[in-house]
């Protein structure tokens, strides 16, 4: 697979996104997951994206216990700031205060298994710590020889100036695709003016712009999915599915798969963007790495833009609760 860079980092210019192998989207196979990340390592992907939460804590062993043997090839990207507890699902919090940030990290290391962390972001912006202490406190982890590069996910134009300057920041990671393009008003401008990459989560809307989900009936009983997201709700859904049904045209014309008509079109977000698809199963994953090498001209990028115009979509990304802990 060819590369890209992130600030100064190179990775695979597709990553994985390992979340779903064992957290919010339902089924469990974890020598799937683990067959599914080696897969990925034999096609060239090299950059793996978990998270401390998500689980929580039981992803961050999985994506360890896969790369113990092979650690060499990869770039492993964490999360810290969202806080969970795996006795009470209802609770969740979010720090960036010195004291966690770095308690946090000692806690993701030991559960990768690993000596450093290759890019630390931080999951979402706390409001009650200043951006200047969580990345100061994250800076020293760098120094310390625990992390080697920075990102921060989900943050707003103004935040992630202020972090770059506290310490170089790498990658800002937020959500990117054809239904979630309010990035490209100040964020994606910002990180390119400053050299700092983006890489994108849920290039293929949750799966949705595979064009496979027709209905929540099909999704597992504990599927985010299918438990009150607005795009995936009554009128909203319906209204999507029909945007949905003209990208299948337009993917059946140039003999490829709806998502990868999708995903491509990520990929040609800029030179230094590098998505990062979720699957936990090794055919999905082979369809996605294909897209990588997909070339979309300036009428195949047209067309799907007339298919799938901005906003078009019915429904917010997230709940109201979970949108406001956005910070945009």
């Amino acid at each position: 697979m060819k590369t890209r860079t992130l600030g100064n980092l190179t990775v695979s210019a597709q990553g994985l996104g390992c979340m779903g192998m064992s957290a919010f989207y339902g089924g469990r196979d974890e020598n799937e997951a683990v067959a599914t990340i080696h897969r990925a390592l034999d096609l060239g992907v090299t950059l793996l994206d978990t998270s401390d939460m998500y689980g929580p804590h039981t992803n961050e062993r999985l994506v360890g216990r896969a790369i113990a043997d092979r650690r060499d090839e990869v770039v492993i990207a964490t999360k810290f700031g969202v806080q969970l507890k795996p006795d009470d699902p209802s609770y969740r919090a979010v720090r960036g205060d010195a004291a966690y940030v770095k308690a946090a990290c000692d806690a993701s290391l030991q559960r990768l298994g690993v000596d450093h962390i290759d890019l630390y972001y931080q999951h979402r912006v706390d409001p009650r710590t200043l951006i200047e202490e969580t990345v100061g406190a994250m800076a020293e982890l760098v120094q310390a020889g625990k992390v080697r590069h920075l990102g921060l996910s989900e943050a707003g134009a103004d935040t992630i100036r202020r972090a770059h300057a506290v310490h170089p920041i790498t990658a800002v990671q937020t959500e990117w695709s054809l239904w979630s393009r309010d990035i490209e008003d100040e964020v994606a401008p910002t990180c390119f003016e400053l050299g700092i990459g983006v890489v994108p989560y849920s290039p293929l809307g949750r799966g949705f712009l595979t064009g496979t989900i027709t209905s929540t009936d099909t999704l597992e009983p504990d599927d985010f999915r299918a438990i009150g997201q607005p795009r995936f709700a009554g009128e909203n859904l319906e209204h999507n599915l029909a945007i949905v049904r003209a990208l299948d045209k337009l993917a059946d014309e140039r003999g490829v798969t709806t998502g990868q008509l999708a995903l491509a079109w990520v990929q040609h977000r800029g030179e230094h963007v590098v998505p990062i698809p979720g699957t936990k199963r090794r055919t999905y994953l082979e369809q996605n790495v294909a897209a990588a090498d997909l070339d979309l001209s300036a009428d195949d990028l047209a067309a799907i833009e007339a298919a799938v115009p901005r906003d078009a979509i019915a429904g917010t990304r997230y709940t109201e609760a979970q949108m406001a802990s956005l910070n945009l």
